[in-house]
């Protein structure tokens, strides 16, 4: 088994409420290698959050192990935690102060130089802001300033809880580009989300809980598999799905083209040139984690939306 940044077996957490007891998180095994960006991926209230604040020990499982960066936590989290940074809730900054100040003042606080401030804030792009203050920061600027303060202390894990959440567009992106930036350069990042064409940006491996289970997990590429449909175009759409459907080639009219079940396409090709039908595109359809995403959901009882 490969370096794994976060472990968790048989991980529980159970809530007490007036109608009895709540399962947030059922015996879920996750397993996050090391480097790269890992995606953990579920509807609102499938127990994301919940995991993640066991991890960083601001909860208590009801059962279960947890490692992170190899070490049994909580019991060992004093002796890891400095090389684990996480954005959990909504970061809470000097509205007043420049982000460079503070910045300044927590890296003195925890006695790191004030160099580090320099990198972080070139890592997340916010050279040349970084004097404006606090309160005139967009909120994708506010989450990049928060994801600045947790690198540094140069973490080797990250864990980032939605941190997309209520951004515009503009915003969304310059947080996936900070993300894949990390990525790239050897942190270990864990991505809670439910933006799942962003996640598929910039995630290289993934894991779907619902209902606080395990529903799917692995390399974004083996989740989705291999493509077998195509997009046909061709002058005679009609005269085409007739020809594939009489040759037993499931096909299905689409925005003005044809959707071709198959694994063979150049059977495809040659089915129609010999029916003088001449393609004038023949494209794969891409699986998307988004799709995967619902029919695992859907088929769990999960609300997706």
């Amino acid at each position: 088994m490969p370096d794994l940044a976060i472990q968790t077996q048989g991980l529980r957490k159970e809530f007490r409420t007036r109608r009895g007891t709540r399962v947030a998180v059922s015996d879920l095994d996750l397993a996050v290698p090391a480097g790269g960006v890992h995606g953990f991926l579920g509807p609102n209230g499938s127990g994301k959050t919940t995991t993640i604040r066991m991890l960083l020990g601001l909860a208590r499982p009801t059962r279960g192990t947890m490692r992170l960066l190899g070490e049994p936590v909580p019991d060992r989290l004093p002796a890891v935690i400095d090389r684990v940074g996480a954005v959990v809730e909504s970061p809470k900054f000097s509205p007043n102060l420049t982000g460079r100040q503070n910045l300044l003042l927590l890296s003195r606080s925890i006695g790191v130089p004030d160099a580090r401030v320099d990198a972080a804030v070139e890592t997340v792009g916010l050279s040349g802001r970084d004097r404006d203050r606090y309160k005139a920061y967009s909120l994708g600027m506010k989450q990049r300033l928060a994801i600045a303060a947790t690198l540094l202390k140069e973490p080797d894990l990250l864990i980032l809880d939605e941190p997309t959440n209520g951004l515009d567009p503009a915003g969304i992106r310059e947080i996936r580009e900070t993300i894949r930036g990390l990525g790239a350069a050897g942190v270990t990042v864990l991505l809670s989300s439910h933006i799942l064409a962003e996640v598929q940006q910039v995630c290289t491996s993934a894991t779907i809980v619902g209902h606080g289970r395990l529903l799917a997990t692995g390399t974004v590429e083996d989740l989705l598999g291999g493509s077998t449909a195509y997009r046909l175009v061709v002058p005679d759409l009609p005269a085409a799905s007739a020809a594939l459907s009489a040759a037993g080639v499931p096909v299905t009219e689409q925005d003005g083209a044809l959707r071709v079940e198959t694994g063979d396409p150049a059977a495809v090709t040659r089915l129609l040139a010999a029916r003088d039908l001449w393609l004038t595109e023949l494209t794969p359809v891409r699986a998307d984690l988004e799709s995967f995403f619902l029919q695992l959901t859907e088929a769990d009882g999960e609300d997706a939306a």
